[in-house]
């Protein structure tokens, strides 16, 4: 019987396997040329194994895993933090746990998510959910209520940060060091222009 890690580690392989078969394929036919099932002959997997994985088509662009890492690192940090190196730290070291491979996945499925109009719906709409699932235990740390306003301005004051430096780097299609982008726009929320 495997260990949970270990299970774990091959629903991610397997997650990580349909999507770079869909970028590729949405890369060669299209977007919206591109079916599920095409998707699921790519990964090797059913079609009903693809909405195991996920919901819909779009999801296959929008989703990761760094929500739930970022969630994490926040409730780990030491409680002397300021809430701006709580998440400052959570989104720094999250981003520096990505492989080259990953990252260069996440640059092919940002461009794809600028290019096709549904996906920049789709991206608008998980970054607000990002942002209040990471406003959550930020708020908790602080004694409030998960939906407490001024967490939720805050973190999405650092995710805008992070967005803008994640739209350099992919504008420059990966040229340069994304962390380092990052890094200089949450100092700029620190600091000021």
């Amino acid at each position: 019987m495997s260990s949970p890690g270990l299970r774990e580690r091959k629903k991610q392989k397997t997650r990580w396997a349909i999507q770079e078969h869909a970028v590729r394929l949405f890369a060669q036919q299209g977007y919206d040329a591109t079916t599920v099932e095409q998707i699921a002959e790519a990964a090797e997997i059913s079609p009903s194994t693809f909405f195991r994985y996920f919901k819909t088509k779009e999801d296959v662009v929008i989703q990761d895993r760094y929500d739930d890492m970022m969630i994490e690192a926040i409730r780990a940090a030491p409680p002397e933090l300021t809430p701006l190196e709580v998440v400052r730290t959570a989104i720094v070291d999250s981003f520096a746990q990505i492989s080259g491979d990953e990252l260069q996945q996440a640059l092919d499925r940002a461009k794809l998510s600028l290019s096709v109009p549904a996906l920049r719906m789709r991206s608008l709409d998980n970054m607000q959910s990002s942002i209040r699932l990471l406003a959550a235990p930020l708020a908790e740390r602080l004694g409030r209520p998960p939906d407490d306003f001024r967490s939720v301005a805050f973190v999405g004051a650092c995710v805008g940060a992070m967005v803008n430096a994640l739209m350099a780097w992919v504008e420059s299609d990966g040229d340069g060091d994304a962390l380092r982008l990052i890094e200089e726009a949450l100092s700029v929320v620190a600091e000021g222009p």
